[in-house]
């Protein structure tokens, strides 16, 4: 199945670390030759970029470094998109702020850092993606090929509460939001051939996430987990590549949860 599962080209957000390098990683294992990786630390695609081609001679990588919070950035990260490899056919919407916090401790300033680029981030590169995607031709025939596919990396806790012993409401809610917007715009834009789905994480070994456990807050919140341990980034990369494949093309609208249980209970 590796290398022929996928093809076209894919734009990457928060592909510098974690759950949205290993996304690089799979996509190019399953067949993406073109990649566009993007980050707010430029540095950080490095080691990205040099792994990719280490392990895939011929593929084609773009680095862009930018704030998804920042509209211009943003337009114009899809802008060299397009002109360097002529469309986009997956996007991955991933960059994203972690802040906890209960509402009567939380700062304004903190709220809105993290709607920013959380919510407002997300949001604005599937805009500047579905109009791209507008204007595109499809890579494979219908009914199972389409002019591109979004996938927005938002959460389980875009679907539950945060527990009390864990409090994250600016992160909760904008997670929330990421799954309003992602079952909106797949409604809006199925019949013109475009998929919008998201991608709802559990606890992931993450550097952030490996950072806070090192400290022994995560402690009660992996123990109940079902599964007994935090999930690897490559198995979220993996799920990715599955739901930017013709094997999920009558996917739209979903949020395909990734938790080791968590929620089920």
């Amino acid at each position: 199945m590796a290398g022929s599962l996928l093809r076209g080209t894919a734009f990457i957000t928060g592909a510098g670390s974690g759950i949205g390098q290993f996304t690089a990683y799979s996509l190019a294992k399953y067949g993406v030759d073109k990649l566009v990786l993007c980050d707010i630390a430029s540095h950080k695609l490095e080691q990205t970029t040099k792994e990719l081609e280490a392990r895939h001679k011929h593929i084609e990588i773009l680095q862009i470094e930018m704030d998804v919070s920042r509209e211009a950035e943003v337009n114009s990260a899809v802008e060299q998109t397009v002109k360097r490899f002529g469309r986009i056919d997956i996007g991955v919407n991933n960059a994203g702020i972690g802040e906890a916090g209960r509402t009567d401790q939380l700062g304004l300033d903190k709220w809105q850092k993290v709607l920013s680029v959380d919510l407002d981030g997300v949001w604005l590169c599937q805009r500047a993606q579905i109009r791209q995607m507008l204007r595109q031709e499809p890579l494979n025939p219908p009914p199972r090929g389409n002019r591109g596919v979004i996938i927005n990396v938002a959460s389980m806790l875009g679907l539950v509460a945060s527990s009390p012993g864990t409090p994250a409401v600016a992160y909760t809610a904008a997670k929330h939001g990421v799954m309003g917007l992602t079952r909106t715009d797949a409604v809006m834009y199925a019949p013109q051939g475009i998929r919008i789905n998201a991608i709802c994480p559990g606890y992931i070994a993450t550097p952030l996430i490996k950072a806070v456990e090192s400290e022994g807050v995560m402690a009660g919140e992996i123990s109940k987990v079902p599964q007994n341990r935090l999930g690897e980034p490559e198995e979220i990369g993996d799920m990715v590549a599955l739901m930017a494949s013709p094997m999920a093309s009558f996917m739209t609208g979903a949020g395909v949860v990734v938790d080791g249980g968590y929620t089920a209970q």
